[in-house]
């Protein structure tokens, strides 16, 4: 492009992008461009001779006078210093300016360079208002973590103390349980004695009832026991030894039917019956199964008992007829003091189904419940063939 044709020295200061001003030491205005006159709203004649001051607003005025113009005299520049200017028509224009103090032929003067900062004074305010709005967040998750963590600290201290009140229980209750075994042992042996004796028929069925309840109350505390050993100890133990399952149920089932002469009892076989297991332990979990049956089945109804041992392993089950166990209640009726609307008056204190699913387990296997109208229930207690 040829020299002659570049616009000139005016025009480029009219022109500039920018604000453009020089000013005396006091700050009288001696040189302006268009740009500035344009966006202040003023002609170029009125700006002459005023002082650059007299444009700001109040607090733009108190900040020259206190801030910027000091730093000028003193280091001889400003830089992106913020102000308002005023337009004509009163609005307030947000601007950043940057100021050299020069001298020009023995006598200082000011160089103004002004943009105008409308979008970044809007920036910073949503900036400011987004900082405003994060520290609000900040202070309510804060408070919210605090209220949590003194929640969890409440929760963790209940949880603590209830755990400790019933570990205090389950102990006492095993402990009571094991003392009054001694007690009930020698009311057993005395009765058993007596009746050795020439007693009438009255006498005899008399001592023949005290056998009885002392019976009932050694299952009772055992029962506990076995309730404080798998709540409070590392869970029920088991000795497990080579037996013939099918044998054991059998014995199991003919004891049980002089325990429950009125009911009818019927033990069927599957498979082989040798297995490596708990033969007191498996007798344990038929006598409640069939307890349970007794209490909540059909009286006029069989009780079948089904022992069977195969390639995965072995199992015992329990069927009758009679109440269906509603479906919400099946996955509750095996933990500890859950009862079920006993049709007889069993005083049961909802151990019994608790104690089968513990041995189950010592024995690595599980117990499920299934009732429904056309098969009855059953409950099927199961165990691996290895251990």
């Amino acid at each position: 492009m040829p020299p002659e044709s570049l616009p000139d020295a005016q025009t480029l200061f009219d022109n500039a992008p920018c604000g453009l001003l020089l000013t005396c030491g006091n700050g009288e205005i001696e040189r302006v461009n268009q740009t500035f006159c344009r966006w202040v709203g003023r002609e170029q004649q009125a700006l002459l001779g005023q002082r650059f001051q007299s444009l700001l607003t109040m607090g733009g005025k108190i900040f020259h006078q206190t801030h910027w113009f000091p730093l000028l005299q003193m280091q001889g520049s400003v830089a992106e210093v913020k102000l308002d200017l005023l337009h004509t028509d009163g609005r307030q224009i947000p601007m950043m300016l940057n100021a050299v103090r020069r001298e020009h032929d023995g006598v200082f003067h000011h160089e103004l360079a002004l943009f105008v900062a409308e979008e970044r004074n809007q920036y910073e305010r949503e900036l400011l208002a987004a900082r405003q709005m994060a520290e609000e967040l900040l202070q309510q998750q804060l408070m919210a973590q605090k209220e949590l963590t003194s929640a969890q600290n409440r929760l963790r201290l209940a949880h603590a103390e209830a755990q400790i009140r019933a570990n205090f229980a389950e102990q006492l209750v095993g402990i009571v349980s094991h003392d009054l075994r001694n007690p009930l042992t020698a009311i057993k042996m005395a009765a058993d004695l007596l009746q050795r004796g020439n007693f009438d028929q009255r006498q005899l069925r008399v001592m023949g009832h005290i056998s009885h309840s002392v019976d009932r109350a050694s299952r009772l505390i055992g029962d506990l026991l076995d309730f404080t050993q798998a709540r409070v100890g590392q869970g029920l133990a088991v000795s497990l030894q080579a037996i013939d399952l099918h044998a054991v149920v059998a014995r199991c089932v003919e004891d049980l039917r002089l325990a429950f002469p009125g009911r009818r009892l019927v033990h069927v076989r599957e498979g082989e019956g040798l297995c490596n297991a708990d033969a007191d332990r498996l007798f344990q979990v038929v006598s409640n199964l069939v307890g349970n049956a007794v209490s909540y089945g059909d009286p006029q109804g069989e009780i079948r008992v089904i022992s069977a041992f195969g390639g995965k392993g072995g199992s015992l089950a329990v069927h009758n007829s009679g109440q269906v166990i509603p479906a919400e209640q099946l996955e509750e009726l095996f933990e500890p003091l859950v009862r079920g609307a006993a049709s007889d008056d069993s005083r049961s204190v909802g151990l019994g189904l608790f104690i089968v699913r513990e041995i189950m387990r010592a024995h690595l296997g599980d117990v499920l419940a299934q009732s429904s109208p056309e098969h009855g229930t059953t409950f099927t207690a199961r165990f691996p063939r290895a251990f």
